[in-house]
C-alpha cells in the first residue's frame, strides 16, 4: 500500500481549523481511477465548506479541483489507462496526495497544457466557460460588469468575453490589481460609487449582464449598474452571503433578471464536461486565456493558502504542490 496525505477539516472554523492526515491510498471501484496529484488548484468555494456555509460531513475533506496521473485504474473503466494525466473538479478530496476520481468526471488534458496550470484553472476555467457561453450567453455588443476581475475566475471570464466581442468593465479592488487585467475598462471605486461611474462610462446604457462573485458587499451596487431587464448572474459570496431578496426589488429595478448558477449543472453529464473542457482549453491553446498562477504553497501550508485568498492578497490562481 501507498502511504500518503490529506488535509482535512475536523471542526468548522478559520483556516487554522486546516489538519493533515495520513492514509493508506485508497484501492479504485468500478468505474473508478486513482490519481497521484501533481497540482491542486485553490477556490473560494473550498473556504465555504472549511467554515460550513456550504453543507458537508465532517471531516470535511477540502478541495475540488486536482491534476495528477493515473496509477490505479478500476472494473469497467474504458478510454483512460495507467499514466493519463487527468483533472477532476467535482467529487471532493482534492487537497491530497492521492485521490479517487470517477472516470465519467475525470477530464483528460492535453499534452501541450502544463499540469500546474491545468489544476490552476480548471475549476474557474469552467465557471468562467457557463458564465460566458451559457448562464447568459453573452455577444458582441453586450455590456458586461465583472467584479473581482483580477482574480481567479474574473482573471479568465473577462479575455473570454473580450474574445466574443462583449464591451468588460472590469471592477477590481485596487489601481494595482486593475493594472493585471485585459481591456479598456478598469474601475476601482468603491461599491458606493460604482453605479455613478458606469453610468458615467456608458452614457447611461448600463450593463447588459452583471457578473458578481462577490456577494454581499456588492448586491446593491450590482443592481444598480444594470439596464431595464439587465441580467444579475451571482455566483459567488466571497464578502458573505447575500441578503435575503425581494422579488418586487427585481420589478423596481427594472424587471431584472436573477441566477444563482452552479458549476455542476453545467457540467453535468460526461458530454457536457468533455464539451466545456474542450472550449476551455481550446481558449488556453489559441492564447485567448493566459492563465496566471499567483502563488504556490505546499499542499501542508493550505491554511497559509486560506489566509492570503480571504484576505485578497492573491492575484490571478493559487496552486497547492504536494
Amino acid at each position: 500500500m501507498t502511504t500518503g496525505y490529506r488535509m482535512i477539516v475536523p471542526v468548522h472554523g478559520g483556516p487554522e481549523v486546516i489538519e493533515r492526515e495520513d492514509f493508506e491510498a485508497p484501492t479504485p471501484g468500478p468505474d473508478e481511477v486513482l490519481i497521484e496529484t501533481e497540482a491542486v488548484g485553490l477556490n473560494f468555494i473550498d473556504t465555504y465548506y472549511r467554515k460550513g456555509l456550504y453543507a458537508d460531513p465532517l471531516p470535511v475533506r477540502l478541495g475540488s479541483e486536482s491534476v495528477g496521473r493515473i496509477t490505479a485504474i478500476g472494473e469497467g473503466v474504458t478510454g483512460l489507462a495507467i499514466g493519463d494525466r487527468i483533472g477532476c473538479t467535482q467529487n471532493g478530496g482534492a487537497y491530497a496526495t492521492h485521490r479517487i476520481v470517477p472516470a465519467a468526471k475525470a477530464i483528460p488534458v492535453p499534452s501541450d497544457i502544463d499540469p500546474q496550470i491545468a489544476a490552476a484553472v480548471m475549476l474557474k476555467g469552467l465557471t468562467a466557460c457557463y458564465l460566458a457561453e451559457d448562464t447568459f450567453p453573452a455577444k458582441a455588443g453586450d455590456i458586461a460588469l465583472v467584479h473581482s476581475a483580477a482574480g481567479g475566475v474574473g482573471s479568465l471570464l473577462v479575455p473570454w468575453l473580450i474574445d466574443k466581442g462583449v464591451t468588460v468593465i472590469a471592477h477590481t479592488g485596487s489601481p494595482e490589481k486593475a493594472a493585471s487585467v485585459p481591456g479598456e475598462h478598469k474601475l476601482s471605486c468603491t461599491f458606493s460609487d460604482l453605479p455613478e461611474a458606469v453610468r458615467e462610462l456608458t452614457a447611461g446604457r448600463m450593463c447588459d449582464v452583471v457578473y458578481d462573485g462577490v456577494g454581499a458587499a456588492s448586491w446593491s451596487a450590482s443592481l444598480s449598474c444594470l439596464r431595464r431587464r439587465g441580467m444579475m448572474v451571482s455566483f459567488g459570496n466571497a464578502s458573505g452571503a447575500v441578503p435575503p431578496i425581494a422579488v418586487l426589488d427585481l420589478m423596481k429595478g427594472g424587471s431584472l433578471f436573477l441566477t444563482r448558477p452552479n458549476l455542476a449543472d453545467y457540467i453535468a453529464t460526461p458530454e457536457m464536461l468533455a464539451t466545456n473542457a474542450a472550449k476551455l482549453f481550446g481558449r488556453i491553446s489559441r492564447g485567448v486565456l493566459n492563465p496566471r498562477i499567483g502563488a504556490r504553497f505546499a499542499l501542508t501550508d493550505a491554511a497559509e493558502a486560506h489566509r492570503a485568498l480571504e484576505s485578497r492578497a492573491t492575484t490571478g490562481s493559487t496552486v497547492l504542490l504536494p
